[in-house]
């Protein structure tokens, strides 16, 4: 059996720019930045992206056939520290460099001594390491 060219519609995939605006039971909305319409993607399609979700962050939406089915975070992300132990002088001595530290999301990374509560931070999003001060 052959099978005519232009019998299947090529589907339609692609990806646009939208930021975060916020969580709820319905899922994780964003904001199209092209169509200005609300797109919403469910916990399942977010994934562990969730744990670098703010406010306003620009990411990029995949939608095939204009419907949301996933997303591609940015490089990195900027968050803020919600809780870490103060550095104290000399821990550097024993070969302890960094420290947990508690970001705004509620994940953990490993930061450097000298990064303090309330400081934002870089992080990678692939490895979800510390990328540096913000």
């Amino acid at each position: 059996m052959r099978i005519r060219p232009g019998k299947f519609r090529e589907p339609d995939l692609v990806t646009v720019p939208a930021t975060f605006l916020y969580r709820d039971g319905d899922g994780f909305h964003f904001l199209d930045q092209v169509t200005f319409e609300t797109l919403t993607l469910s916990e399942q399609q977010t994934g562990e992206a969730a744990d670098f979700l703010i406010d306003g962050l620009l990411l990029e939406i995949h939608r095939y056939n204009g419907n949301p089915i996933g997303l591609q975070l940015p490089m990195q992300v900027e968050l803020a520290v919600a809780y870490t132990e103060p550095g104290v002088r000399g821990d550097t001595a024993g070969g302890n460099v960094t420290k947990p530290a508690r970001l705004e999301t509620g994940i953990e990374v490993r930061v450097p001594m000298f990064i303090k509560e309330g400081e934002k931070i870089k992080v990678t999003t692939e490895t979800r390491e510390f990328a540096g001060r913000a």
